[in-house]
């Protein structure tokens, strides 16, 4: 009796899932509403807030699992030589991550575990990418002079304030591309000799 429950919560869960994952493909994110995510995949309303919080519960989880896809693409390329080819294997992802407004602001909300009690789909993703790019600069030829983690950590952050310039209105026309090449030049290739050094 308790596994027939079991399966037809999850049943209910991924039914939810999908209708969102529809409206999504024919509006975009920001336009779906509960109302229709229940209405589409036949549940009433106390059933979605039974298996999610809010809508942008339901987005952390469905966002979290696009991020990971790019970085099942990510970990499955060899590491990148040089700061282009760098910026051009996680240009797919950060395209993603602001493809709207709303979708960057789930990610920046969600990407953290303060004050959550467990850590959801998008936070772990972040982590995750951590782990994906301290690998390629473990066999890399950008600096030295840091760990790979940190190197890690440091490429989140430039990337995470290129990706938030999309939508300034004194940065906004400047290409993605061109802003995380700054920054990654910047961040990632060896510091040049002081001056006073011989």
């Amino acid at each position: 009796m308790t596994r027939a429950i079991q399966k037809r919560t999850l049943q209910t869960r991924a039914r939810l899932v999908a209708a969102a994952e529809e409206i999504i493909k024919e509006d975009g994110f920001e336009a779906l509403r509960v109302e229709q995510v229940v209405l589409r995949a036949g549940t009433a309303k106390g059933t979605f807030f039974s298996h999610f919080k809010d809508k942008d519960t339901l987005m952390d989880l469905i966002i979290g699992a696009r991020i990971d896809g790019y970085l099942d693409d990510l970990q499955a390329m060899p590491p990148p030589q040089n700061v282009e080819e760098f910026v051009e294997a996680i240009i797919p992802l950060c395209e993603f991550m602001t493809c709207e407004r709303y979708v960057f602001d789930v990610i920046l909300r969600y990407s953290g575990a303060a004050g959550i009690t467990e850590i959801g789909p998008i936070a772990a993703t972040f982590e995750r990418s951590i782990h994906v790019f301290a690998g390629w600069f473990e066999r890399s030829c950008f600096r030295r002079d840091v760990s790979s983690v940190l190197l890690a950590e440091g490429v989140q952050a430039f990337a995470t304030q290129a990706m938030a310039l999309r939508f300034c209105a004194r940065h906004g026309d400047q290409p993605l591309h061109q802003q995380l090449e700054v920054y990654m030049r910047a961040w990632l290739l060896p510091p040049a000799a002081p001056l006073n050094q011989k």
